[in-house]
């Protein structure tokens, strides 16, 4: 009987152990996701805003001209 007592709690200590790195793991690779999407926002912002005003000089000459569609 101690000998299966024994061979539970080795069952749960490495249970417990490959839980931990799991999570250390997954967490690291949260934070280096939110790290890349940081990145990618800073690099992207100045096409982001050059887009938006290119939509906004379309629209305003779509606006001027009376028609929804370019000629």
């Amino acid at each position: 009987m101690p000998v299966l007592l024994w061979v539970w709690i080795v069952v749960a200590v490495l249970a417990v152990l490959v839980l931990g790195i799991l999570a250390f793991g997954l967490l690291g690779a949260m934070q280096r996701l939110t790290r890349e999407l940081r990145a990618t926002d800073t690099a992207l912002r100045p096409v982001r805003a050059e887009v938006q005003q290119t939509l906004d000089r379309a629209a305003a000459q779509r606006a001027g001209n009376g028609t929804a569609t370019p000629r």
